[in-house]
């Protein structure tokens, strides 16, 4: 199975392999708050209004969520859940690049790489496996344009890929109307996906001012 951050980046992906539908800045929150997401689904932390907490420190054995485990258990002081989403996003070009890397070595996703000297140009991630990709379609769709009871690892893509403003992608503009109330309703659903959804407000905070001054 896919981790989170792994299914993010296939939603990243435009047409021709690049990570683009997303400004950078809003990957990052996101890529941050994947590994947070996938450690509370593996029961090692919790979040309550106040605070996310360790439940287990024992190692998940992935080198995307143990390197984030291990800073939270070493923390000597308590934080909220929107203090981790905010530390974990200095992680994300870590994150990016292992989670990358499982997609290729796993036949997900092939790299083109037309850099020159590493440098310059870019580098794209056409699908070598489109089942994949066309599974985690369904799985959004699924949960927003039925009223079944979502399933906990939806939430937190769908969450993710709402922020970004990755859903426009996977819904047409109908359904993604007809969809609004649905996605409101998963959205407050999970407690880091909200803190996710508060990290962003926060970050534009200042730029709005600074538009609303000018």
């Amino acid at each position: 199975m896919m981790r989170i951050a792994e299914e993010f980046l296939l939603l990243l992906r435009d047409e021709d392999g690049a990570l683009s539908r997303a400004p950078e800045w809003l990957a990052r929150y996101a890529l941050g708050a994947s590994v947070l997401m996938d450690l509370a689904l593996e029961n090692r932390i919790d979040t309550d209004a106040r605070r996310l907490f360790l439940i287990d420190s024992s190692p998940v054995g992935d080198a995307l969520l143990d390197p984030m485990l291990s800073e939270i258990a070493q923390t000597g002081r308590e934080h909220d859940a929107l203090y981790w989403v905010e530390h974990a996003t200095h992680h994300a070009d870590e994150i990016r690049e292992t989670a990358l890397a499982r997609l290729v070595d796993s036949g997900v996703l092939r790299l083109s790489d037309d850099r020159i000297l590493r440098i310059f140009g870019a580098r794209h991630y056409p699908l070598a496996d489109e089942e994949a990709e066309r599974d985690l379609i369904r799985r959004i769709r699924e949960t927003l344009l039925s009223d079944t009871i979502p399933n906990p690892r939806d939430i937190v893509i769908v969450t993710l890929a709402d922020g970004c403003g990755l859903i426009g992608h996977i819904l047409s503009a109908e359904e993604l109307s007809g969809a609004a109330a649905r996605i409101e309703l998963v959205r407050n659903l999970e407690l880091i996906g909200r803190a996710f959804l508060n990290a962003l407000d926060v970050a534009v905070q200042p730029a709005a001012g600074k538009l609303d001054h000018d």
